[in-house]
C-alpha cells in the first residue's frame, strides 16, 4: 500500500517528485563529494606521488563500481517498472536475483583482483613508488568488494522503490565513518594511502550492516529467500540493461587510464594536477547525479504505469535543469580555479597546471549533465545500450584519438587533452539525444 500511495503522488506531480527523489540523493552526493575532497586533501598532504597513486588506482576502482552499478542498474529499472505495474512479487524476485548476483560477483573479484592488480597498474603507466602506493591501496579495496557490492545493491533497492531519503541516511552514516577514520589511519597509524583504503573498507562494512537492518525494518521490498524463484528471464533482463551500463563505466575508467598515460608523458605533476581537477568535477555533476537517479525511478514507474505523457515531460525537464546547474558551476570554477584547487594542495606548480586545465575542463560540465540524465532515462524504460554507445563514440572514436594526435603527432601541450575531451562530449551528446528523441517518439498509448 505504501508504494502504491507513493506512485500516485509521483503521477499527481512529476516535477515535485523529481525534486523529492533527487533531494536526498543530492544531499548524499554532496556529503560524498565533501568526503572525496577531504580524502584527497588528507592524501594530498603526503605529496604528489600519493596523489598520482590515487589517480592510477582510480580507473580500477571505477571498474569495480562499474560492475556493481551494472547489477544494480538492471535491477533498479526492473523493480521500478514492476512497482509501476503494481506487481510486488516480481519486483521482490528481481531484487533477490540482483543481491545473489552481487555476492557471487564480489567473491570472484576479491580473489581475481590479487592476480591482476600489479600487471594492470603497470599497463596503466604506474611505476616505482607510485606503483607500490597504488597497489597497496587497491589490495584493501578489492577485499572491500565483499561488503561494497551487496551494500550498493540493497541501497539501490531503496532508491528504486522511491525511498531515496533512506538511501541518503545510510550514505551519510557510511561517509561519516570514513571521514572520522581517514586521519586516524592515514596519520595516526602512519599508514598513508593504505590507511585511506582501510577507512573505506570499514565504512563500507558499516553501510552494509545498516542497509540490512533497514531492509528488514522499513523497506517496502522484502528479500525473503523463501520467495526466490529462479528466472532466466529476470537474469537476461538484468544483464540486458546492466551489462551496457557496466561497460559504459568501464569505458569511462579506461578513458581516465588513457588520459593518465597522456599526462604522464609530461610528468608526475601533470598526472597529479589532472587528478585534482577530476575531483572538482564531482561538484559539477552533483545535481545531475541526483536527477539521474530520480529519473531512473520515475521513468521506470511511469513506463510500468503506461503514463508516457508524464515520462516524456519529466525527461526533458530534468535534462534542462541538470545542464543549467552544471554550466553555472563551470562558470564559478572558470573565474576562480586556484581557490578551489587550494583545498587539495599548496604546491604552486600543481595549482598553475590544474588551474589552466580546469578552465577548459568546465566546458565538459553541461555535456556530462546531458549524458547522465539522458542515459538514466533510457535505462529506466529498459534500454541500456545507448549510454554505452555514446561513451564509445566519445572516448574511442573522438577524444582519445584526438588527444593522441594532439600530444604525440602535433606536439601540443597538455591543455590539448582538455580540448579533445570537449569535442568527444559534443559528439556523444549528439548521438544520445538523437537516440532519446527516437525512443520517446516511439512511446504510444498515452494514458491520462
Amino acid at each position: 500500500m505504501e508504494n502504491n500511495n507513493r506512485l500516485k503522488k509521483f503521477i499527481a506531480n512529476p516535477r515535485r517528485a523529481l525534486f523529492v527523489l533527487a533531494g536526498p540523493v543530492l544531499v548524499g552526493m554532496a556529503v560524498q563529494t565533501a568526503y572525496s575532497i577531504a580524502d584527497t586533501a588528507f592524501v594530498g598532504r603526503l605529496g604528489a606521488p600519493a596523489i598520482a597513486a590515487l589517480s592510477f588506482a582510480s580507473p580500477l576502482f571505477f571498474i569495480l563500481i562499474a560492475i556493481n552499478s551494472g547489477i544494480s542498474t538492471g535491477m533498479s529499472s526492473m523493480v521500478a517498472r514492476f512497482l509501476g505495474a503494481e506487481d510486488k512479487a516480481k519486483a521482490e524476485n528481481s531484487a533477490l536475483h540482483a543481491v545473489a548476483i552481487s555476492v557471487a560477483t564480489a567473491l570472484v573479484i576479491s580473489v581475481l583482483g590479487f592476480f591482476i592488480l600489479r600487471p594492470m597498474l603497470v599497463l596503466f603507466g604506474a611505476s616505482g613508488d607510485v606503483l607500490e602506493l597504488a597497489a597497496g591501496y587497491l589490495r584493501i579495496i578489492f577485499i572491500g568488494t565483499l561488503f561494497m557490492f551487496p551494500a550498493f545493491t540493497i541501497d539501490s533497492i531503496f532508491s528504486s522503490e522511491g525511498d531515496t531519503l533512506l538511501s541518503m541516511k545510510i550514505q551519510i552514516f557510511s561517509l561519516a565513518v570514513n571521514i572520522v577514520l581517514d586521519p586516524i589511519f592515514i596519520y595516526g597509524f602512519h599508514l598513508g594511502v593504505r590507511g585511506a583504503a582501510l577507512a573505506t573498507l570499514i565504512a563500507t562494512f558499516s553501510a552494509l550492516a545498516v542497509s540490512v537492518y533497514y531492509l528488514k525494518k522499513k523497506s517496502y521490498i522484502k528479500l525473503d529467500p523463501r520467495y526466490f524463484r529462479f528466472s532466466w528471464e529476470i537474469i537476461r533482463e538484468n544483464f540486458s540493461i546492466g551489462i551496457p551500463s557496466a561497460f559504459m563505466i568501464v569505458l569511462i575508467s579506461m578513458y581516465v587510464v588513457f588520459l593518465n598515460r597522456l599526462m604522464a608523458h609530461f610528468g608526475t605533476d601533470y598526472v597529479a594536477s589532472f587528478g585534482l581537477v577530476s575531483r572538482l568535477e564531482s561538484v559539477a555533476i552533483l545535481l545531475p547525479v541526483g536527477f539521474s537517479v530520480a529519473l531512473l525511478t520515475l521513468t521506470g514507474m511511469f513506463y510500468g504505469a503506461k503514463r508516457y505523457d508524464l515520462l516524456k515531460n519529466i525527461v526533458w525537464y530534468a535534462i534542462g535543469i541538470s545542464s543549467a546547474f552544471s554550466a553555472s558551476i563551470g562558470i564559478i570554477f572558470f573565474i576562480w580555479p586556484e581557490i578551489f584547487l587550494r583545498i587539495f594542495t599548496a604546491d604552486e606548480n600543481l595549482l598553475a597546471l590544474g588551474g589552466g586545465y580546469l578552465r577548459l575542463d568546465v566546458l565538459t560540465f553541461p555535456l556530462m549533465a546531458v549524458m547522465m540524465t539522458a542515459t538514466r532515462a533510457l535505462q529506466g524504460v529498459g534500454t541500456g545500450v545507448p549510454g554505452f554507445v555514446a561513451n564509445l563514440v566519445r572516448i574511442f572514436l573522438v577524444a582519445v584519438p584526438l588527444a593522441y594526435l594532439f600530444v604525440y603527432v602535433f606536439g601540443f601541450g597538455y591543455l590539448s587533452i582538455a580540448w579533445a575531451m570537449v569535442l568527444g562530449g559534443i559528439a556523444a551528446d549528439t548521438v544520445l539525444v538523437i537516440w532519446l528523441v527516437i525512443k520517446l517518439t516511439g512511446l504510444n498509448g498515452k494514458s491520462t
